[in-house]
């Protein structure tokens, strides 16, 4: 497997870091490569990344100990596994380091690609969405736990400023002051359903109007995605 690393400085305590970063579905608002992360449950997901090609996959939380570090691996799709760890270098400092090992696809030529150069853009694009992330804490405000807190959220360099997001993540995204119908099919899981938090006033995205919305007056959503298929994995140790 290819193996590959940035690391960030964030200028805030750890746990705060560590909160902001677990934020998966907010991906997409500040990261440029991060098409789609929404949940099936609080353990497994589905990812859509555009580094070198359109890429797919479903992972499972591996290794989390809270304020130190979170892992995954893929479950199917792209072949991949990582781990990000969190320490603290100085006072109200965060050191942010992302390993990624994957496969790359299309075997013996996809490792022809990563050692001419498709293994470079991705380290680069890696290192740039984690800055991403470093600025989107910077523009938070102090002691904030949720992204959507950000005025980072929706730069011009995000997939959804650019509206490179998938409609499920633009579902997720919905506008609840919009029109309600056509809600039924549809709830995705949010973090807030993920991590207990309340549900905010201001809606936390934007996206077309024809993409469905909840209600406000739904019930916490308890369904997964429609597609892929849904699962219920036991949680790693």
């Amino acid at each position: 497997m290819a193996e590959h690393h940035a690391s960030v400085t964030v200028n805030a305590p750890v746990h705060q870091v560590y909160q902001l970063f677990t934020h998966f579905n907010d991906f997409p608002k500040f990261m440029s490569f991060v098409k789609e992360v929404t949940y099936y449950d609080d353990q497994s997901s589905h990812w859509v990344a555009e580094v070198a090609g359109h890429h797919e996959w479903d992972a499972i939380n591996q290794n989390w100990l809270e304020d130190q570090r979170i892992g995954w691996v893929s479950t199917s799709g792209l072949k991949n596994s990582g781990r990000v760890t969190f320490r603290a270098p100085g006072p109200e400092q965060t050191l942010v380091d992302v390993f990624i090992d994957y496969d790359p696809p299309a075997g013996v030529l996809g490792n022809i690609g990563e050692n001419l150069g498709v293994g470079s853009r991705f380290d680069a694009v890696l290192q740039h969405d984690l800055e991403n992330f470093a600025e989107m804490v910077r523009q938070a405000p102090s002691g904030a736990l949720d992204p959507t807190s950000s005025s980072y959220l929706f730069n011009p360099d995000s997939a959804a400023a650019r509206g490179t997001t998938t409609d499920r993540q633009n579902a997720t995204m919905a506008d609840t002051t919009t029109d309600q119908d056509a809600t039924e099919d549809y709830h995705p899981i949010l973090d807030r359903d993920i991590i207990g938090e309340s549900t905010p006033d201001a809606p936390a995205g934007r996206v077309p109007p024809t993409v469905p919305v909840d209600s406000p007056d739904s019930p916490p959503d308890t369904v997964g995605l429609p597609d892929p298929t849904e699962r219920n994995i036991p949680r790693e140790t």
